[in-house]
């Protein structure tokens, strides 16, 4: 099961340090390597396909990113708690102003409290959304129903990080499909 995307640098150590294997998919078959062997591998994918992987290079070697990693121990699902910062607030509100319902670059997006801070609003995930500079403004220090504005959608918390967003068309991550289409129809619901 799919548990969640890692740098590379994390699954180089992890790698490195036989807490994980590679997982690497080879003509439809699944084939595991250890590092020594992935690193042999990433000798010979460098020399004849090299333009397939994107690469960490060392003063002695090169080695290739591996797409899919194993834990060779599991024991339970990471906790996963969203971080509360601009991006994701962006990402959850898909960078459309709140009130409006218009999309604009982050450029000419602010950050809203909802209820304003000097009526006793705080600063969380249920009380900031995007809004455009113009809807702000006349908003001003008010509440939406104290201005005559809509919300579009109540803000939320949400689940996982929205600023996840992988496009598993590309070619680089096909190898990724049958991982989280299996976790997108076998994970517990909430």
């Amino acid at each position: 099961m799919a548990i969640r995307v890692a740098s590379a640098r994390r699954a180089l150590s992890l790698l490195y340090s036989n807490l994980a294997e590679v997982i690497h998919v080879e003509d439809g078959s699944y084939i595991s390597y250890d590092f020594d062997q992935w690193r042999e591998l990433s000798e010979f994918k460098q020399r004849f396909e090299p333009h397939n992987y994107d690469w960490v290079r060392t003063v002695k070697f090169s080695m290739a990113v591996p797409r899919i990693i194993r834990l060779r121990l599991f024991e339970r699902l990471p906790m996963r708690n969203v971080k509360f910062n601009r991006r994701n607030i962006f990402a959850r509100d898909g960078n459309r102003c709140q009130y409006c319902g218009k999309k604009f670059p982050t450029s000419e997006l602010s950050l809203d409290h909802v209820v304003p801070r000097a009526q006793g609003g705080k600063t969380t995930w249920e009380n900031i959304v995007c809004c455009c500079l113009k809807c702000n403004v006349q908003k001003g220090g008010r509440t939406p129903q104290q201005a005559g504005m809509t919300l579009i959608t109540k803000p939320v918390k949400p689940k996982r990080s929205p600023s996840v967003n992988l496009e598993l068309s590309s070619w680089r991550y096909r190898s990724w499909k049958q991982f989280l289409d299996h976790a997108y129809w076998s994970v517990e619901l909430r």
